[in-house]
Order: structure tokens, then C-alpha cells, then sequence
């Protein structure tokens, strides 16, 4: 296909054949504001609903303006991006858009990260100066991930984008009309009566305050400010690499020991890593693959291969809803966050001689669905949860700035011990391919009784969608798949269904694109995926200055089992780092 050459204001610019007006000006550094545009960078999907009329321009010889997102560019096209009457036509969309909206831009979740904020300041709105009949009032649907308002969606059509051909989950359609039209689940269900998986991705995406999580922090100071309460807080992997966004740092800046620290003014009792847990999950799930993957060499048909990687929550309920016939396939290993919970209320409980129901957990993730799976009825005992709650990095951030604390300024610390004591394995937990990496680290030398010639699988990194590799084990070539990205799991299962006929023994799944990086609950990243691969670095340079990379060498996890434990996949592990998944038939 041949390339295309256009004029916008006065700028000669050739794009592909292919390509839109809104490509073409991106190309030459215009700006065309855009708010239900999206361009999903790294998954190959644009939302082109053209459906908010913002990003409209003036093309030569057309009556009408056009919507630079959705017009794609014709040879000799001359386009005006900036004549008053493109001006007069924008602000007039935002002032219908903003006449039926919510004024509730105070007390709003989005305030700040508003797009449709940012735009009407850009176009000058000032007031109220269209008045007209008000969307009809639709109730607040609360779930224990996110909240939606359906009050301020403007049918820009990203989240059912995102969902439906991202994610492939199918929980959101466009329903109704006219003042009445709204994305919504079928039969305006609450979300947690349909198949939506909780990943949050429809959150990420939204421009608006339509669609935010369901924040817990005045939970957590309330927790805080309870002196009969031990409170302690965890930090997943993916968090210190994004945190530093959040004060003016370049994305992939390193923020570890500046968290730390800032955790503990906040007045946690202690601050730990979930990147010990990871090694902790490395040992049972490790373990439960190998000793899977034996039986399987030895003939026993009944061995369910592959085993997927049961670290994601909203990988889990993916598969408990949309592949019911693969429910045995999961590792039954606990996520990092619900073993360090277990874990932390029962081993360390019991070594500070505190009651189980007087310490409080709270995780610090960088994944709306830990919201929900901390609140699943398997992960508590006597109704006492194993992780109490739940901040995404977004609300770190907030209660950071709340506080008054300048990270910047503060002195760098280290996490406290026995539960904040890590390797580089535990790290990598944060990025696509990272845990399977994790896990061959230690499988290889527990099978093989010899030490790694190198530690850095490279052909199981990367950002392709599905990955397949084969990393040679002595006597056995061990099979891996990796997806990240609900869309991308689904061809890979779906193929695991058909009969697996690569021989696939292990799969890495992560619902999120870049994995925990890219998680709901992180800084925005708006599509840009530079950002998400400027995070994915910064993980595996943490990784590679680590002392130790391997979970098996992690002196706290030796004497967690040498004294508490016993050995992995133990009737004591078993009891406290495993589970059980059910189907989920939901609309």
C-alpha cells in the first residue's frame, strides 16, 4: 500500500495508506484535542467511535467538519485544524457535553485526571451557558474493585472498547437513547452479577469520573488511628516503579526505599514487600509444577497439564466464569498478596503474640481486582480476612500528598524483617513473564540439583501478547506459554481447550497489558506505552542488583519452612498458601 501526502495548516505530511487526520497531525506535532479517541499502543486497538465530536476539523471542498479520528486521509487532502469556526464548533460540544454533567467536580474521584475537565479549561468554558433537560439519574453501582457513575459518562465508549475488544470479557454494552443512552452491563445489572473479571482496565481507560475504584483510604486511616490495632502494610513489586509519576518523576524511576519510608510516617507498624510472598509463592506453586509435570513424564493421564499461574485475580475469575471446563488447571497457590495475608496473620501474629482480628493488613497494589479478591469468602477465617484492604498506587499517592509528606525529602530506608526480605525473583513478579521466569529459576535447580548456567531467561520476556518458549531442564524440555492481556489468554486457552497442540506444560497469565505495570490501580498512562515499558526496565534493573535471584536462596523463606511450614506443598502450606477456584456462571 502506497503512502499518502496531506496539507494541515499549511504542513505537507505523508502517513500510510490507512492512516486518519488525527494521525497525520500527531505526526507533524498538532495537537487535535480528542476525548473518546484512544489508542491502545502495543494491543492494536483504536477506539473510533467519533462519538463526542471534539476533535472535529475543516477539510477543503466538505460542508460538513469532520471528525479527525475516524476521517482517514485521501491523497491531496488539505485539512484546517485551528479557524474559528472548528474553535466555536468544539466549545460548543463541551458546553452540551458539560450541560449534562454532574457539578460535582470537588468532591469527584477524577478531579485533577479529569479529561473532560482539562479540555473544557482548554476551550474556556467558564459556566453553565446551556441549559437543557438533565441526564436521567442512574444509581451508583458499588463493587468491592470500583464504582460506577453513570451520571457523568459521556458514551465516549472506551470502557465497552477496552472490555469487549481488549479484554474480550463482554460485560459492557451501550444501552438506550437520548438523554437515557449509557454504557452499562446487560439488563443494568451490578457489575458483580456479570462476567466482568474486576481487572479495572475499563477504569484505566475512562475519562471521566464515570468509572473509578472503590477507594479505601480513610479504611486504612481509621485503622491507623485505632491504638488496640497492629497495623501492617505490604508493597507489591510493580508499585515502586510507577510510585515516583506521581511526584513529577520520570516513568521507571526506582522509588523503593522513598516509599518505605514514606509508609512509615504515614504510622504503619511495619512495612513489608510483597515481593516476599512471590518467593513464597515461587516455592508451593514451583513445587506443585513439578511434582504436575512428573506425573505427567511417568504416564498418569489423569494429570491436568498445562498448570496456569494463579497469581492474577482477575486472570482467576476469568477463567471461573468463561472456561468452566478448565477449572482444575490452575495452580491451587495463593496469590503473593493472600499467602503474605495468611501468613502474616498467623506466623507473624503469632511471633508479636497479637490476636488475629487486632492486626490489620493493608496492600498497597498496583491491581483493582486485589480489591475483590481480598474480599472473597475462601481468603478469610471466621469472617476475619486474611488481607483486610486494599490501595491501589493512585490512592498511596493520594494519602502521601494528603499528609504533607515530600518523598523527595525524606531519607531512603529498608523494609522490615522477616517479611521484607526478597530476591530479584520476587521482583520480576511485576511484569509479563516474570513469574513463570521466577518459577523456572527454581524449578530448574530443584530438579536438576545443579546451579543455573545464567539467571536471565530473556526469551520469556518481551511485550508480544502470547509468547511461546522452551527452556531445556536436563531430561525434560519444559513447554511455557505467556499472555498478557485478557484478549491474548483467551486464543491461548482456547487452544489449551482444542487440545494443546504445542505441548504447552506451563502458562503465565496476567490480565493487564504489561502485566502488574500496567495495572488499573497505577498512574495513568493514557495508551502511551512507553510508559509501561519504561516501568517493565526499571523492574528488571531492580532484579539484576539484587544479591540474591533466585526464591529459593531467600534466608527468611528457609527459615519460614525450617520452622513454621515444613516443606512446601506441606499439609501446613497446603492449609495456609493454598485454594480451590468454582465455576461462575454470571450474564
Amino acid at each position: 500500500m502506497s503512502d499518502i501526502n496531506i496539507i494541515i495548516d499549511g504542513k505537507e505530511v505523508t502517513v500510510p495508506a490507512g492512516s486518519t487526520v488525527l494521525d497525520g497531525a500527531k505526526k507533524l506535532g498538532i495537537d487535535i484535542p480528542t476525548l473518546c479517541h484512544l489508542d491502545l499502543h502495543d494491543t492494536k486497538m483504536v477506539n473510533q467511535s467519533a462519538s463526542c465530536r471534539v476533535c472535529v476539523v475543516e477539510i477543503d471542498g466538505r460542508r460538513n467538519l469532520a471528525p479527525s479520528c475516524a476521517t482517514p486521509a485521501i491523497e491531496g487532502m488539505t485539512i484546517r485544524t485551528n479557524t474559528i469556526r472548528v474553535m466555536e464548533a468544539r466549545k460548543t460540544v463541551l458546553e452540551l457535553l458539560v450541560s449534562d454533567h454532574p457539578k460535582d467536580c470537588l468532591a469527584c474521584a477524577k478531579a485533577g485526571d479529569c479529561e473532560l475537565q482539562d479540555l473544557s479549561e482548554l476551550c474556556g468554558l467558564t459556566g453553565d451557558s446551556i441549559s437543557g433537560k438533565a441526564m436521567s439519574t442512574y444509581k451508583k453501582d458499588y463493587s468491592p474493585s470500583l464504582i460506577r457513575d453513570m451520571d457523568k459518562c459521556v458514551m465516549c465508549r472506551r470502557c465497552e472498547t477496552m472490555c469487549n475488544n481488549v479484554q474480550t470479557v463482554g460485560a459492557l454494552s451501550a444501552i438506550n437513547r437520548g438523554f437515557d443512552a449509557v454504557v452499562s452491563a446487560a439488563f443494568e445489572l451490578p457489575m458483580e452479577e456479570t462476567v466482568c473479571t474486576h481487572c479495572g482496565q475499563c477504569v484505566a481507560v475512562c475519562p471521566t469520573g464515570a468509572l473509578t475504584e472503590n477507594n479505601q483510604t480513610w479504611k486504612v486511616v481509621e485503622a491507623l488511628a485505632d491504638p488496640s490495632k497492629t497495623v501492617v502494610v505490604q508493597t507489591a513489586p510493580a508499585v515502586r516503579v510507577a510510585l515516583g509519576e506521581e511526584f513529577g518523576h520520570e516513568p521507571g524511576t526506582i522509588f523503593t526505599n522513598q516509599m518505605v519510608t514514606a509508609l512509615r510516617q504515614i504510622g504503619f507498624n511495619y512495612v513489608f514487600d510483597t515481593d516476599f510472598a512471590a518467593d513464597l509463592t515461587i516455592m508451593e506453586e514451583g513445587t506443585e509444577l513439578l511434582g504436575r509435570l512428573q506425573n505427567y513424564l511417568d504416564g498418569k493421564t489423569e494429570e491436568t497439564l498445562p498448570i496456569l499461574t494463579s497469581c492474577c485475580p482477575a486472570w482467576v475469575n476469568f477463567v471461573e466464569s468463561q472456561f468452566p471446563e478448565l477449572i482444575d488447571i490452575p495452580s491451587s497457590a495463593k496469590s503473593p498478596m493472600q499467602m503474605f495475608g495468611s501468613i502474616a496473620k498467623s506466623y507473624f501474629a503469632e511471633k508479636l503474640e497479637v490476636k488475629r482480628e487486632d492486626l490489620v493488613v493493608v496492600s498497597i497494589m498496583p491491581c483493582l481486582a486485589k480489591k475483590f479478591e481480598a474480599s472473597r469468602e475462601e481468603f478469610s477465617v471466621d469472617g476475619n480476612p486474611d488481607v483486610d484492604l486494599v490501595l491501589s498506587t493512585r490512592e498511596l499517592a493520594d494519602l502521601i500528598k494528603k499528609m504533607n509528606i515530600d518523598p523527595d525529602e525524606l531519607e531512603e530506608s529498608d523494609f522490615d524483617r522477616p517479611l521484607g526480605m526478597s530476591t530479584g525473583a520476587g521482583v520480576i513478579f511485576g511484569s509479563t513473564g516474570g513469574v513463570i521466569e521466577a518459577a523456572v529459576r527454581t524449578a530448574y535447580e530443584l530438579r536438576t540439583g545443579k546451579t543455573l548456567p545464567r539467571v536471565d531467561f530473556e526469551e520469556l520476556r518481551g511485550f508480544d501478547g502470547v509468547r511461546v518458549a522452551s527452556v531445556a531442564m536436563d531430561d525434560v524440555t519444559l513447554n511455557i506459554g505467556i499472555a498478557h492481556g485478557l484478549g491474548n489468554a483467551r486464543a491461548l486457552l482456547e487452544e489449551v481447550r482444542d487440545g494443546n497442540p504445542r505441548n504447552i506444560h506451563a502458562i503465565e497469565v496476567m490480565a493487564c497489558p504489561g502485566g502488574c505495570i500496567g495495572g488499573a490501580g497505577q498512574p495513568y498512562h493514557h495508551g502511551d506505552a512507553s510508559i509501561v515499558r519504561a516501568r517493565q526496565n526499571a523492574i528488571y534493573e531492580i532484579d539484576k542488583n539484587m544479591p540474591l535471584r533466585k526464591s529459593h536462596e531467600n534466608p527468611a523463606i528457609i527459615e519460614l519452612y525450617e520452622t513454621y511450614l515444613g516443606k512446601p506443598m506441606s499439609e501446613k502450606a497446603h492449609h495456609l498458601l493454598h485454594t480451590a477456584y468454582s465455576v461462575k456462571e454470571k450474564v
